[in-house]
């Protein structure tokens, strides 16, 4: 059984009389434990294809599925679920609020989650923050924090409550090359570790040097998917 599947997707764009293409049946299936790229250049719909991956927008036509779950007939209510249960989020831009610590970053997605208790909480935020080296600064605030740092924070927030599906939005657009490789290096080994599937968009060959499978996207149409070693 696939993870994701994605059957003939296409996404319009209308704002008044004008319309906008941004995929055009598009089609491929990603399997559990996979470490992906979609890959182009902007505007090649690929932001906009992760956007209906994380049940953040629907499809206009098509069907996309997660375990089998038609996720373009799930109410609003539904895909919340199905965001706060199963997806972990890594923003190019960091995304952490400011007024908390990293420790409280980490923490808010289990907040929101609301299965576990304060002990538990602090258990499973100590272990994933230690394993990504932030065991000494989980008391500072974003501010205090480099761009690294930020960006280990923002994959400890994705991947504490145990997610099955880890989608990143270019997550070195705002890291130097060394930076970005560590943070590749720290995804990769908790790929292999089995802890969870990535699905990355991007336009750095860097990224996509990782990449185990690229799908390239060109002007919203599936240009070619390329399984790498």
């Amino acid at each position: 059984m696939s993870l994701i599947k994605l059957e003939s997707i296409s996404k319009t764009y209308r704002t008044g009389s004008m319309e906008s293409q941004a995929l055009n049946n598009v089609s491929f299936s990603v399997a559990a434990g996979e470490f992906l790229a979609i890959a182009g250049p902007s505007g090649s719909g690929k932001t906009t294809l992760l956007n209906l991956i994380g049940c953040l927008d629907s499809p206009t036509e098509g069907k996309l599925y997660l375990e089998d779950n038609d996720i373009g007939a799930k109410k609003s209510e539904e895909l919340a679920f199905i965001r706060r249960w199963k997806l972990g989020f890594i923003f190019q831009t960091f995304n952490l609020i400011p007024i908390l610590t990293a420790y409280e970053n980490v923490e808010f997605p289990l907040i929101l989650k609301g299965d576990t208790g304060p002990k538990e909480r602090r258990a499973m935020i100590e272990e994933i923050m230690a394993e990504l080296g932030l065991k000494d600064l989980m008391y500072r605030k974003p501010a205090e924090l480099s761009g690294g740092q930020q960006q280990r924070v923002a994959i400890a927030r994705a991947l504490v409550k145990k997610p099955q599906l880890i989608l990143a939005d270019e997550p070195t657009a705002n890291l130097d090359s060394h930076t970005g490789r560590e943070i590749l290096d720290i995804m990769l080994k908790l790929n292999e570790k089995g802890q969870a599937t990535f699905i990355f968009s991007t336009h750095d060959q860097m990224v996509m040097d990782y990449a185990r499978r690229i799908i390239h996207l060109k002007d919203g149409n599936l240009d070619s998917d390329e399984m790498r070693g």
